[in-house]
């Protein structure tokens, strides 16, 4: 039917939170326009440091940390891309498949301060 992981994508979310694995792979199994990829999925403090220090991510209480957190680029002609209108035909994809998974979830690119298209995460309400 759609996409699915490859070898580095699988291993990006070793240590992630299975209920965001299972959303995450039937997504890509049902994504048949856009194929991406996962590009982070379990941080280190260290890493999270260092993101914080770039001002690629605000805060220290990701959750990335715990397992709770992905990031996902869309994966075209052979490169990770960048731009929006790829997201935005993905995430529509995403939020389908964690209804079908009934799992709750929540985009980055839904935020209104620092929306950051790559990220999906388990809310805090829902995975404490």
């Amino acid at each position: 039917m759609g996409f699915k992981f490859g070898k580095r994508s699988l291993e990006r979310l070793e240590g992630v939170h299975e209920d965001l694995v299972r959303v995450m792979k039937t997504a890509i199994d049902w994504s048949d326009e856009v194929d991406w990829c996962i590009i982070e999925g379990m941080r280190t403090v260290e890493r999270q440091k260092e993101l914080l220090a770039k001002g690629a991510s605000t805060t220290m209480r990701s959750r990335h940390l715990t397992g709770h957190a992905i990031d996902m680029a869309p994966y075209v002609d052979k490169a990770i891309r960048w731009d929006w209108p790829l997201y935005h035909k993905i995430a529509p994809i995403i939020k389908e498949a964690a209804e079908h998974e009934k799992v709750r979830i929540e985009w980055g690119g839904d935020w209104r301060k620092f929306p950051d298209g790559p990220h999906w995460q388990l809310p805090w309400k829902d995975y404490p």
